[in-house]
């Protein structure tokens, strides 16, 4: 009888134990790659930025806004390839639990600074030649059954009134990873709502969008656009698309945290749950350990019977945890999609995962083996467990 065939044999002989354990170990796996993926999700924004992309906004904050006219300025600048403006809508959608990200955009331009956001050449012009136009992503369409000539209505919440949206195009994500559950209307729509009911608020925007040439040159190109508009009513701070959505990270820094240092209480958690087992497993089979010793098998074995069981039993529990984790994530992106627009398991997550739990399962291993290794056969053989 081979090795493998006797530390299989052994991580089944107490089945009931055996199968909570790997019960437990399966569950806290599921826990770790769902905090892993999690976190993943919070830096997707960051991961998937555009290098050649910068952001201008408000100095003061983004709630600010800045004049229409800056654009036209912001275009005279080197290396700038491409400007347009946007604004965050904030409407409700038949109801307040239907939140979803809603951007007033500077019309075609704006889609075009966009090139992971595919639209059809068809959509784009039904979107450019209506003034009511919206354009949705694939999952948030999905979500409510939108079709392409549906009406969305949206409640003013930030902007007084109501607005009537005919969807016009669906657009889907370059690669993996792009956020799908946008919607974006043409500004200029708003913008003439806010003249009729608040004049002082119309022609003006959220921030800007810019394409520049060099990617490399990115630190200048935002210097020479707020060098335009120092000692203004409304100065400016250009920054990287990276740095921006940044921002929007680091102020839930503390919720970041707590969820890495509830992971790490995760792995605590499986590592006193498989010691426990092994230090009874060992405890009960130390006379066995010690007949072994008497026949000549060395310490190296006997530690390899006991890491290997606990080795097994760990890989086990975390196959069983990360194969429950794609139907886990599926769900919990489901119910909480307009919050967390991405939530994918990676490959990575799994290796990470995986890896740990081998980590631990050895770890776990390490001290009912030295301590049974280190016992003499006499005292071994009679030990009652």
């Amino acid at each position: 009888m081979d090795l493998t065939r006797i530390i299989l044999r052994n991580v089944f002989r107490h089945r009931l134990r055996a199968a909570l354990t790997i019960s437990g170990v399966a569950v806290a796996m599921l826990a770790f790659a769902m905090l892993i993926t999690l976190v993943d999700a919070w830096y997707s924004g960051v991961n998937f930025a555009a290098e050649n992309r910068l952001i201008t906004r408000n100095k003061i904050s983004l709630i600010y806004s800045l004049p229409l006219s800056y654009e036209n300025r912001i275009r005279q600048v080197p290396d700038v390839t491409g400007v347009s403006h946007g604004v965050w809508y904030g409407g409700i959608y038949k109801d307040k639990k239907n939140f979803f990200g809603q951007f007033a955009i500077g019309e075609l331009e704006y889609l075009n600074l966009l090139a992971e956001f595919l639209v059809n050449e068809q959509e784009k012009k039904a979107f450019a030649t209506r003034r009511n136009a919206a354009i949705a992503g694939r999952k948030l369409a999905e979500r409510f059954g939108w079709k392409i000539g549906d009406v969305i209505p949206l409640q003013g919440t930030i902007f007084p009134g109501n607005i009537e949206l005919v969807l016009v195009g669906i657009y889907r994500g370059a690669r993996k990873g792009v956020d799908e559950t946008t919607l974006m209307f043409r500004w200029d729509y708003l913008n003439e709502l806010l003249k009729k009911s608040m004049p002082e608020r119309a022609d003006r925007v959220g921030w800007y969008l810019l394409r520049i040439r060099d990617p490399d040159r990115a630190a200048e190109v935002a210097r020479e656009v707020d060098a335009l508009f120092e000692n203004s009513l409304a100065e400016t701070l250009t920054e990287t698309e990276k740095s921006f959505q940044m921002g929007f990270v680091a102020m839930t820094d503390a919720i970041v945290a707590s969820i890495r240092v509830i992971s790490a209480v995760v792995i605590g958690i499986i590592l006193l749950v498989l010691a426990n087992t092994m230090s009874m497993t060992a405890r009960e089979r130390t006379a066995e350990y010690s007949v072994l010793k008497t026949l000549g098998f060395g310490r190296r074995f006997v530690f390899t019977l006991i890491a290997g069981e606990s080795i097994s039993i760990a890989a086990a529990g975390g196959v069983l945890g990360l194969m429950a984790s794609y139907p886990a994530a599926a769900l919990f992106h489901h119910e909480l999609q307009a919050f967390i627009p991405i939530f994918d398991v990676e490959p990575e997550t799994l290796a990470l995962s995986m890896g740990v739990c081998l980590l631990v399962g050895l770890l776990a291993a390490i001290p009912p083996a030295v301590r049974v290794t280190r016992m003499p056969i006499a005292e071994g053989l009679g030990h009652v467990g």
